[in-house]
């Protein structure tokens, strides 16, 4: 039924203890445990890149649980509509949920493979999936300071006994009790390594404190390791194996991706501080346009600046060459009236102290004939008005 999983799992194996059997033997028993310790490395090493994509999801997952949060609560009564915005976020996000589960989810059918194939070495079975009667025979002769790897002390059905393959029980406990309290030891230093670094990051305010994460801690911090102890007399010595070399590879794993990664991150960190800082103007320093023009002007300047053609189109005009705000035929600005009466006293034919006479004539001088007039900004003050 499930021979797609058992075959790949059986060949793994097989290859590696023809290249291990070739130097110890293929009797020998260390040749059979490293063809195990050896197809777990082979699996981790094919799930190495998996596991870096995992790692960098639940990175983003975690960057992302304050927003998230915020959805739920905004869509609360709204499942649908709130399934939409969460997987909009993701895509902008680029993070998978179901991209942390794919190690696991890999790693189970071939713990399932594996356990399946070492129960069926039995004595006087002429082949087993890419082993042959010989193959198997050696297998079931072969032993390890004097236990056998394919029996358990309290097997299970369809599971060799110790008796069966022609062990003893006393040789079986003294190998099987370091290997299962090493399982559990490194399945807590595992799951201990990996909860430090989920607590540190709640800590540092980069992810967000979830009550459920904190329940599966718990279990992975000492109902796991317990749950391993207690079930190694269950299982053949050989998935013990299995067990060490799996936690061993994980905890190497850990520690070499989370340091990369982190290295990664702090990098771009930095490279956001450098940017910044050198776009951020300098003390004193006025502000530059991207034209390279500074946008920063005195007023004075602008005060004795010409006005542009289209500048001085806008300009109101009065007539008969009254000044800007003049009233009609001449009038001041202080309140015009008509023949130049202004609202302090009446002015003749739109004479006024300093101001533009009748027909253009200005006080204080003349304008030349052909010169173009020289308008200020209303408001501003000249350099020459300023010294006065």
């Amino acid at each position: 039924m499930l021979d797609f999983i058992y075959y790949p799992v059986s060949f793994i194996m097989w290859v590696w203890h023809k290249v291990f059997g070739f130097v110890l033997g293929e009797d020998s028993g260390f040749a059979w445990a490293l063809s195990v310790v050896f197809l777990v490395f082979t699996l981790r090493l094919i799930l190495y890149k998996p596991f870096v994509t995992q790692v960098r999801s639940m990175r983003k997952m975690q960057e992302m649980a304050p927003e998230m949060q915020k959805l739920r609560k905004k869509y609360a009564n709204d499942r649908q509509k709130l399934a939409t915005e969460m997987q909009k976020l993701q895509q902008q996000n680029g993070a998978n949920p179901l991209m942390g589960c794919l190690p696991i989810l890999v790693q189970i059918p071939v713990f399932i493979g594996l356990f399946h194939v070492l129960r069926e070495f039995k004595p006087g079975k002429t082949e087993n999936y890419f082993f042959n009667a010989q193959e198997n025979a050696s297998f079931v002769d072969s032993d390890l300071f004097g236990s056998k790897l394919g029996s358990a002390i309290f097997p299970l059905q369809n599971t060799a006994s110790v008796t069966d393959l022609g062990g003893n029980y006393v040789a079986q406990w003294v190998v099987m009790v370091p290997l299962m309290i090493a399982a559990g030891i490194f399945t807590h230093i595992t799951a201990r390594h990996s909860v430090d670094r989920q607590q540190a990051q709640i800590a540092a305010g980069t992810a967000a404190a979830n009550p459920q994460a904190e329940i599966m801690q718990k279990l992975m911090l000492y109902v796991f390791p317990i749950g391993v102890v207690v079930g190694a007399p269950f299982l053949p010595l050989a998935v013990l194996f299995y067990w060490v070399s799996n936690n061993l590879w994980t905890l190497w794993q850990q520690h070499h991706v989370y340091k990369r990664i982190d290295a990664e991150e702090s990098e771009k960190r930095e490279k956001a501080v450098e940017t910044a800082k050198s776009l951020a103007p300098r003390p004193g320093q006025k502000p530059v346009r991207k034209d390279g023009k500074s946008t920063a002007k005195d007023v004075r300047d602008i005060a004795d600046e010409p006005l542009s053609e289209d500048e001085e189109a806008a300009a109101p005009k009065g007539s008969d060459g009254a000044s800007a705000g003049s009233g009609a035929d001449g009038g001041t600005a202080d309140g015009t009236a008509a023949n130049g009466m202004s609202a302090g006293g009446s002015g003749t034919n739109g004479s006024g102290t300093n101001g533009s006479g009748a027909n253009g004539s200005a006080g204080n001088g003349e304008k030349k004939p052909g010169a173009k007039p020289v308008q200020r900004r209303q408001g501003a003050k000249s350099k020459r008005g300023k010294r006065r």
